[in-house]
């Protein structure tokens, strides 16, 4: 009985898409695709939930007038599906009317949270926490907003990752299949019809909505789905109050669970609205890689099988069981993550790595400070090439050069720098490192303020390329770069070829110069 109800539902959906379809299209009820925005490049129907939302009612009256014949009692349908179907037409209508002529998301969102709110009062909200605190009932203070944030991310995630033909359907249809494997074992009736005529109406409409659709779930469908499985989740944990019941959901909804915290995270990150969309979820992703269209959702059908099969995983008793799941999925998440290559969560681990080296970091910081106060009292060229080895090979370069504009005679010597074929002065410390083939380098002008020159400075990496474990605004600072100027005027004053001049003080003097923080040379302050 519960075979031929899925396979009833099914049937009995395909056919309601069909008839969906022809109107729509017959009517001109079709989404026009917005360039840069949409993937689809035809008018395309945006009413596949039609469908889903029709099948379960027509069955759901059925079972209820013929009790016994579908598998379970006309009873309970009457006592629980009949209140998770109401808050349902509510989304449901709401997103239709969104398909036809578009809402904001803040009254989606407003009425979303009045069902999630309505959820919790019938009896299906979140009221328990058994594994996490030692009495696990919790009041509504603490259940209320947990059960209407539950139930906001499903809905909100289904309808985020309904950008590629038969994802959102695909994804929920294992994440269904699931929900009715926990049902039976738990021998819960209602929830396992519900979610059985819920798996047959979207493999039903999944036959028109996968690659190259003929007809989109709409806001209407994939709201629809969405708040039924969180829905649906929420009242099959009600017979088995445990922390287990709750995770094998959560797991089995992993996919849309990772696409939308990942999407509230980059877009926190970067100082974008929360609400408005973009081309950056998780399918844009691999579609910027190069996969086709169906590989992209055929590929996304296998995580999201992954995630489902993990969840059952959970079924066996004990802690053993949880933390392989976690793990596995956890390690599965990290890389899948980091392939996708999001510039925010480049931006997040290039600040853990900096966290982590922070005590490194904080000590080449004080010692580039340090040599600030050693190079404005140099006494030769010799001191100054030692101070500056000292603090920058530990802070990850490999050697500087210098440009003076002084009119020194090429043939005069000032050891221990050398020149090089530009005329500029090197001092190298690693005789591998190539300046030709640097890819990056960081400069700051010179002003010695009694001198007869001014130049510039500029720093080459360690070419192994590794990061640099300081702040490299330090030395675009006045400080550094003032004190260096002085030091290097000081030990040229005093170097055989500037003997005939007048010699001012040697004491440092701060001095007017400014780089730009990415290293760029901007000139000299008036």
């Amino acid at each position: 009985m519960q075979l031929l109800l899925f396979i009833l539902s099914l049937i009995l959906a395909a056919t309601l898409t069909r008839w969906t379809r022809s109107i729509a299209v017959s009517r001109n009820w079709a989404s026009t695709p917005v360039k840069g925005h949409h993937l689809h490049t035809r008018p395309v129907p945006r009413l596949g939930g039609v469908a889903i939302f029709l099948t379960l009612w027509i069955l759901v009256l059925v079972a209820r007038t013929l009790p016994g014949h579908l598998g379970v009692r006309g009873v309970a349908i009457t006592q629980t599906t009949l209140k998770l179907l109401v808050p349902a037409s509510v989304i449901f209508l709401l997103g239709l009317w969104d398909d036809i002529r578009g809402l904001g998301p803040y009254v989606k969102f407003a009425l979303e949270i009045v069902a999630a709110v309505y959820l919790f009062y019938a009896g299906f909200g979140i009221s328990k926490l058994s594994l996490l605190v030692r009495h696990p009932d919790i009041g509504a203070a603490i259940g209320l907003p947990l059960t209407v944030i539950w139930v906001l991310g499903i809905t909100n995630a289904f309808n985020l990752i309904d950008g590629l033909d038969g994802l959102a359907a695909g994804s929920a249809l294992f994440s269904t299949l699931v929900i009715c494997v926990l049902a039976l074992l738990n021998r819960n009736g209602e929830i396992l019809f519900l979610s059985l005529a819920l798996a047959g109406a979207i493999a039903g409409v999944l036959r028109y909505n996968f690659n190259p659709a003929t007809i989109f779930l709409g806001d209407c469908g994939s709201l629809l789905i969405g708040f039924l499985l969180s829905a649906i989740a929420l009242a099959g944990s009600q017979k088995s109050p445990t922390l287990v019941a709750v995770a094998i959901p959560v797991v089995a909804l992993g996919l849309p669970i990772l696409d939308v915290v990942v999407a509230v995270i980059r877009r926190f990150l970067s100082g974008k609205k929360l609400f408005i969309a973009d081309r950056e979820h998780i399918h844009h992703k691999l579609l910027s890689r190069g996969v086709s269209h169906r590989q992209a959702v055929l590929m996304l059908y296998g995580v999201s099988a992954c995630f489902a099969l993990l969840s059952l995983f959970l079924l066996t008793p004990g802690g053993q069981a949880i933390a392989m799941v976690l793990v596995v999925a956890g390690m599965g998440v990290l890389i899948g993550v980091q392939q996708l290559r999001y510039p925010e969560f480049s931006e997040l681990g290039r600040l853990a790595s900096r966290t982590l080296n922070q005590r490194q970091i904080i000590a080449n910081n004080i010692g580039v400070r340090r040599a600030a106060d050693v190079l404005a009292s140099s006494a030769s060229l010799a001191e100054v090439c030692q101070t500056l080895r000292g603090c920058l090979e530990r802070a990850g370069f490999d050697g500087i050069t210098l440009y003076l504009d002084s009119g020194i005679p090429a043939a005069v010597q000032l050891h221990p720098f050398t020149r090089n074929d530009q005329g500029e002065l090197e001092f190298l410390w690693n005789s591998s490192l190539a300046l030709s083939e640097t890819k990056w380098s960081i400069s700051f002008s010179l002003h010695p303020k009694h001198g007869a020159w001014q130049g510039r400075c500029t720093l080459y990496p360690n070419v192994s390329g590794r990061p640099m474990l300081m702040d490299l605004n330090l030395f675009t600072s006045s400080g550094f770069s003032t004190a260096l100027a002085e030091g290097l005027d000081c030990a040229i004053r005093k170097h055989t070829i500037l003997k005939d001049r007048a010699e001012p003080s040697c004491s440092p003097v701060l001095l007017g110069a400014v780089a730009g923080a990415d290293g760029a040379y901007l000139g000299k302050v008036s």
